[in-house]
């Protein structure tokens, strides 16, 4: 069994082929944090835990004076009984103090892995996938139980871990603080990496070293946000794509969270990761439980690369769900930025055609189609056709489409209401609001408040109606604001700090409901572009539109940054107008194709307007999309040139059995009399040998990744190439 319990040392070792998680609980009570690595076939905790007497380190045990909770590296520590650092958690009781002590009851070891209730999470379709550990801990004074959440995968190098809070006793308890895992690591010797940006430049890579203190990456937005993705790494000093190790967690949640990195004064490091609890608390009357959202942790010793192909691997099998979760997905056009809110049924209809045409499979209508919506100032929660656009509504719509061999989608932004809409003048106190106070608009739009069970039921049939009403195939979730005024009309004054993760739970309630009522419907989640690109939307909602930016030049960064957690499958990608209408850069309708090729591929531009020579080149670059389609969305990704790092990116996409692959190059700026340059490839098998795009040259695998192609001079600005390397055929 992949989880041992020693019970004469007190060892818990949770492992599989790839790594090994140890803990032991000390002096009987206390869970601390041995290891967390590559696996290893036993350890010895003389050799890993040692304790000595620090001054101004405090002692639980008079009996052992060298032992401090100060000094020892915890599983989920406490604040305010010996451990200066960072708590994993916070209870405030009715005394008003914040000191607990949560010891070892008991644990649990059982085959499978218990999903969380009202939270995403990772799963397992058949019990002998993982083992999950439970280890219950209890303050007795408050009767309140801790339940530690252990799950290790048998054939991912990955541990998923949570915390539920159960009450038992008598009085009320508030939450402050409740991270979903923590672990202390024995050195600093790390570099930080996490992921940045903003609004149409989401997920740049950050790279740096750790330093003493705190770090602090966060969000308090309502959202996961497009300033930081849930997710960070600690990087050996040497650890690269190829090589190294690397320890990433990533949160599956979408709303307002942190994760902490902090470095003690005796070179040791304790990173956690959950809900942020800046402005959160929560009231656990006895009775009740809390349950943390779930951190995906994963190891890898073969560096960054590594890294991100046990996530893809896990968040594409074991995280995404339903129809589409294992299916290409087809290549669409929306109207967006062809038509903006200026449309008509026939303008929509001539769309279609060329479209059709094209050879596009999948016709989304984006917003302008409801209530009286001529700009974004007004209708949001008014989802009634707008007859003067659509005399034949929606379902005439996607009849002429499907009649051209096209499926029809449909953009919604449910979550928002408009103050100009029927449904605000009926329903002021449906929105995020406080009493007395201003509520602050963005793009005209106030936040429904979904913390409340009657708005989440109205919008659950609402939508129902919605979806049935067509035969629409595909829905686009957008969320076009984060949140202020963080209050509900529906909750007491004592628990308006519990609002943001009450929205995120009746958010998740309507997706589930939904997506089951659905199943048919691709569902794309979208934040004014990548504002909510995290693993809890991608439960419900197997693919994200990764940002609103559609430059070519920009989401190489924007799609390098998304793959160091996230697969291409989960990617949408846009082929658009230029010049752009994010950055005005005029780059060629090749660039913009292969940019798009390396994730879900689709089109948001003036089809109608394209000369005879871009539509061929269009026509061309979809059919080839259908012959690497597979490769991009289930092959392992291996990242060859940074776009962080130069005027040059390449990435490549390997099947599992290492006999096909293609390969994307990208050079942004050209220079004058440049050097000549290898690319040298990864994945490929050493002794297969291979062809490119069918060459009469044969090649060893070896050959390819150790030396490399030659690429050509390039003297031209935008410069792209798609290539196959294909496996020869002895036979």
């Amino acid at each position: 069994m992949p989880i041992e319990w020693n019970k004469q040392d007190r060892i818990f070792h949770l492992y599989n082929r790839g790594i090994s998680y140890v803990i032991q609980i000390v002096h009987g009570k206390y869970p601390a944090h041995l290891y967390w690595g590559s696996r290893v076939q036993t350890l010895q905790p003389a050799s890993i835990l040692t304790c000595k007497s620090r001054a101004f380190s405090p002692t639980n045990e008079p009996k052992d004076t060298q032992f401090s909770l100060d000094t020892l590296p915890q599983e989920y520590p406490a604040f305010g009984n010996g451990d200066f650092r960072s708590p994993a958690y916070q209870l405030r009781t009715r005394d008003g103090s914040t000191i607990t002590e949560f010891v070892y009851d008991s644990h649990e070891i059982f085959q499978g892995k218990p999903r969380l209730d009202g939270l995403p999470s990772a799963y397992v379709e058949d019990e002998d996938e993982a083992d999950t550990l439970v280890i219950t801990m209890v303050d007795y004074q408050l009767g309140v139980g801790l339940n530690l959440f252990y799950t290790i995968y048998r054939d991912l190098d990955v541990i998923t871990r949570s915390a539920s809070f159960e009450h038992r006793g008598s009085h009320q308890v508030k939450i402050h603080k409740c991270m979903s895992m923590s672990v202390d690591f024995h050195h600093t010797n790390w570099d930080l990496l996490h992921l940045h940006g903003t609004w149409a430049r989401e997920r740049h890579i950050e790279r740096q070293p750790l330093i003493r203190g705190t770090q602090l990456i966060s969000s308090a937005r309502g959202a996961s946000s497009h300033q930081h993705n849930p997710f960070l790494a600690l990087l050996s000093k040497n650890a690269s794509e190829e090589y190294g190790d690397v320890y990433g967690v990533s949160l599956v949640y979408s709303g307002n969270f942190q994760a902490a990195i902090e470095v003690d004064p005796y070179e040791t490091t304790r990173l956690a990761i959950g809900i942020n609890p800046f402005d959160f608390i929560w009231i656990l009357k006895p009775g009740e439980t809390f349950q943390a959202p779930e951190a995906l942790m994963v190891f890898s010793k073969e560096g960054l690369g590594g890294m991100s192909r046990t996530f893809h691997r896990l968040l594409r099998t074991r995280l995404c769900r339903g129809k589409y979760r294992d299916k290409v997905r087809p290549v669409l056009f929306n109207n967006w930025e062809a038509t903006r809110f200026n449309f008509t049924e026939e303008k929509l209809k001539h769309l279609a055609d060329t479209a059709a045409n094209l050879g596009i499979e999948l016709f989304v209508l984006d917003d302008g189609w409801f209530g009286h919506r001529s700009n974004a100032k007004s209708s949001l929660g008014d989802w009634m056709v707008n007859r003067k656009k659509l005399p034949h509504g929606l379902k005439g719509l996607a009849e002429y489409v499907q009649a051209k061999g096209m499926q029809f989608g449909l953009w919604v932004e449910p979550e928002m209401v408009s103050p100009d809409s029927n449904l605000y003048r009926s329903h002021p106190d449906w929105c995020l609001h406080v009493p007395g106070r201003n509520r602050t608009l963005s793009r005209h739009q106030l936040v429904l408040d979904l913390s409340r069970e009657d708005v989440c039921d109205w919008l659950i049939e609402t939508l129902t109606t919605l979806f049935r009403s067509a035969p629409i195939t595909y829905v686009k979730w957008d969320m076009n604001r984060n949140m202020t005024e963080v209050g509900s009309a529906a909750l007491p004054p004592e628990r308006q700090k519990e609002t943001a993760h009450r929205y995120m739970l009746g958010l998740y309630r309507i997706l589930e409901i939904l997506t089951d009522r659905f199943p048919e419907i691709l569902f794309e989640s979208c934040s004014g572009g990548g504002g909510r690109f995290d693993p809890g939307m991608l439960y419900y909602m197997p693919q994200t539109w990764t940002s609103d930016d559609t430059d070519a030049v920009e989401r190489l960064k924007i799609q390098y940054g998304t793959s160091l957690v996230y697969p291409a499958i989960t990617m949408g990608a846009h082929v658009s107008d230029v010049p752009n209408q994010q950055v005005g850069r005029i780059t060629p309708l090749q660039m913009r194709l292969a940019v798009a090729m390396a994730a879900n591929l689709g089109f948001e531009m003036k089809v109608d307007k394209l000369g005879e020579k871009e539509r061929k080149e269009i026509r061309r670059g979809i059919q080839y999309y259908h012959q690497i389609q597979k490769l991009v969305c289930f092959g392992d990704l291996f990242r060859l040139i940074s776009p962080f790092e130069g005027m040059d990116t390449a990435w490549m996409y390997v099947a599992p059995t290492q006999n096909l692959a293609v390969v994307f190059y990208y050079k942004v700026l050209s220079t004058p009399n440049p050097r000549l340059f290898r690319l040298k490839l990864s994945g490929l098998h050493p002794l297969v040998k291979y062809r490119i795009n069918n060459g009469d040259q044969a090649y060893f695998g070896d050959e390819l990744m150790k030396v490399g192609i030659t690429m050509p001079l390039i003297k031209k600005d935008f410069f792209s190439e798609v290539f196959l390397v294909k496996a020869v055929d002895e036979a």
